[in-house]
Parts: structure tokens; C-alpha cells; sequence
């Protein structure tokens, strides 16, 4: 593997996540999970100057909401507040309300995915195909993104932005949003229930090398898929695998509110070491969130096995290319690597009932 050198914005980056890191301490009780979050976010806040909190403060049912893609800046223009236009203590601040918000295998996913980015900067940029929101000056929604080099793209760590929706609360809804290239994380929270669909953690490269480590933002994902359909007997997988390839997000950035009609196998087809598997793989998207969130939506799916379809395209051995999707009443999950490459991988988390928290919104 190829060591990549990596900027001193990375560094800054590092520094501030293990300062983060520290300052958490354990994982907050279940209790104390949405006051967490309200006092970072008021931290944060009180921080901004007029012009800043202008950029990251936004009324909950602001169209910010559902201004997110997996495309970079220069090609899709976002409207809140860049961690490459804060201080190092605002910057250290807005990553702690981040990670306030998520997990901390969550927030490593996060700070992994953006720390790529940071390689893929120091290497001159790559592909930003794939679908995608509307780019900056128009374009249909959900369309191809365009780009790549040149014409004014740019990659990096200091290229997210992050925005808080609605007034940090312990009862009233809120919500936090973060993200920018190969990333967009919406958790909103109503009192002690929160979600964090939609969501689209992605990566490019899928594997790099930093402090000696190698990392694979979506490691995880790819194996523990691949161990699943490894698992599947003949007659399974003539259920799970289509008869068509899939090669992008079917409901990625732009297709909010959209349904497709569940395909695969269902899930009390599997066995019960099968199940397991397939929950363990969907708790990779689902326990970004913070744990007491993560739970309550795991339980959710948990609960509607019966009506859970697993499908499966492309190759059954772990190294080739592989479309995979999960999809239940309340989740779907989709996985599919970009133009036949393995080192450029999108995926999505939606909650067809509960996107943006519209459940737990509802008068």
C-alpha cells in the first residue's frame, strides 16, 4: 500500500479529534445522551461570531435540511458553516458537537472518511461520479455528478460544513447537520429520541495509510457483508442475488421521500446465525448514531425481520465488486461501489417512516 503524505491541515484535524476524543471520556448514560448534545451545540453556538452564526444557525424547517450531497465543493454548493473558515478552538468545538451527537465508532467512521478526503487531496483529486444532488447552478436532482480536476473542485478536511437546525433542546425537535465530500450526516432529535437518516457516509480511497495504520473508513461493511453471502446455500442465493446488476444508490442524495419495491430474501428465510449477520451488518450504518439512539433503531429492525429483504449484485468472493441493499419497514441500506471501482464506494441510510425525524415530529 502506497504511503500517502498527508498535509498539516490533517494534522490540525487529528489533533483537535484526539483533543475531542479526550474531553468525551465514556460513552454518556442514556439519560444524559440529548443533554450532551444540547450543551455542545450551545457551546458551539456561543462561540460563532454574527456572520458565522448566520451560516451555521438555521430554523428546523429550514430548506438547509435537505441540502446535503456526496459531491465536493465546486460542484454542489452548500450553505453553512466550513471548518476551513473557523479558528482551531471553533473547529475543535463544531467536531465536539459532532461527536456529542454519534457513537464513538460513529465519530472515528466520521473523522476516517474526512481524513481521506484530505488524501485525496494531496493526490490531486479524483472522480466525483455517482449520483448526486443538485450541483451548484442547477441540474436535476439526483442526477450525475460532474467534475473531477480542475474547475474549481476541492477536497479536503477543511472542506466540511456543519449547521445546526432548530434551537438545541432537551424536549423540542432540533437537528444537527454535517458533511461535504463522500459525507453527510443528519441526526435530529426530539427529547431522548434521535435519528440519523438520512445519511450518507462514503469513501475515497476505500484504504490509506496514516500514523503507520491502515484504514479503511468502510472496512467493516465490505467484509461483513461478503462473510454473510458467503454463509447462503444454493437455493439462498438464488433469492438474494438479482438477475440485473446494480451499479449506483438507488435512493441516494435527491431521492428523498421515494420508495422501491423490497427485493431479495427475506430475512426469516435466513437462519438464525444468518440473522445475526445481517443485523451486525446493517449496526455498521445504524450505530453511527449515538448508542441510545442506535438501540431504539436496531430494535425497530430487529422487530420487523419478517418484512426485511436482503439483495445482493455483483461477485460472492470478498475483493470483487458488490452492489448489496437491506431493506425493511423502517431501514434501507444501500452499498455500491463506483464505475467498477473498489477503492470509491457510496452507500446510504434512510428510514422510509422517519427520515429527518418525521415520526418523531409528527403533531
Amino acid at each position: 500500500m502506497k504511503r500517502f503524505a498527508i498535509s498539516s491541515i490533517l494534522i490540525v484535524l487529528v489533533t483537535l479529534v484526539g483533543a475531542v476524543a479526550a474531553q468525551r471520556g465514556p460513552a454518556p448514560a442514556a439519560a444524559g445522551t440529548t443533554t450532551a448534545g444540547v450543551t455542545a451545540a450551545n457551546t458551539f453556538l456561543g462561540m460563532l461570531d454574527g456572520a458565522e452564526r448566520a451560516k451555521a444557525a438555521f430554523p428546523f424547517e429550514s430548506p438547509q435540511k435537505t441540502n446535503w450531497s456526496n459531491l465536493p465543493n465546486g460542484v454542489y454548493q452548500r450553505n453553512s458553516l466550513r471548518l476551513g473558515d473557523l479558528t482551531p478552538e471553533k473547529r475543535a468545538a463544531a467536531l465536539a458537537l459532532v461527536a456529542a451527537v454519534l457513537s464513538s465508532d460513529g465519530y472515528r467512521k466520521v473523522t476516517d472518511i474526512m481524513n481521506g478526503d484530505e488524501v485525496l487531496r494531496g493526490t490531486g483529486g479524483g472522480q466525483t461520479g455517482g449520483r448526486a444532488g443538485a450541483p451548484a447552478g442547477g441540474g436535476r436532482a439526483g442526477g450525475r455528478g460532474g467534475g473531477g480536476r480542475g474547475g474549481g473542485v476541492t477536497f479536503g478536511s477543511a472542506e466540511y460544513y456543519i449547521a445546526v437546525l432548530g434551537s438545541p433542546s432537551v424536549s423540542t425537535p432540533w437537528m444537527v447537520q454535517f458533511g461535504g465530500h463522500h459525507l453527510a450526516i443528519n441526526v435530529t432529535i426530539v427529547g431522548r429520541n434521535n435519528v440519523i437518516t438520512p445519511s450518507l457516509p462514503a469513501a475515497q480511497p476505500a484504504r490509506y495509510t496514516l500514523n503507520g495504520q491502515t484504514i479503511r473508513p468502510l472496512g467493516k461493511e465490505n467484509d461483513k457483508s461478503f462473510a454473510l453471502i458467503a454463509t447462503l446455500n444454493a437455493e439462498q442465493r438464488k433469492q438474494a442475488i438479482l438477475n440485473y446488476q446494480v451499479r449506483d444508490l438507488v435512493l441516494g442524495p435527491g431521492e428523498d421521500g421515494k420508495m422501491i419495491q423490497p427485493e431479495g430474501i427475506v430475512a426469516t428465510a435466513l437462519n438464525d446465525t444468518q440473522q445475526t449477520l445481517l443485523l451486525d451488518l446493517a449496526h455498521e450504518w445504524v450505530g453511527i448514531l449515538n448508542d441510545e439512539g442506535a438501540a431504539a433503531r436496531m430494535e425497530e429492525i430487529r422487530s420487523n425481520l419478517p418484512r426485511t429483504y436482503f439483495a445482493w449484485s455483483g461477485a460472492t468472493e470478498n475483493g470483487g465488486i458488490a452492489y448489496f441493499r437491506i431493506q425493511g419497514p423502517t431501514v434501507l441500506i444501500e452499498y455500491a461501489p463506483q464505475q467498477g471501482d473498489l477503492d470509491h464506494i457510496h452507500t446510504i441510510y434512510r428510514d422510509p417512516t422517519n427520515d429527518y425525524g418525521a415520526r418523531l415530529v409528527m403533531p
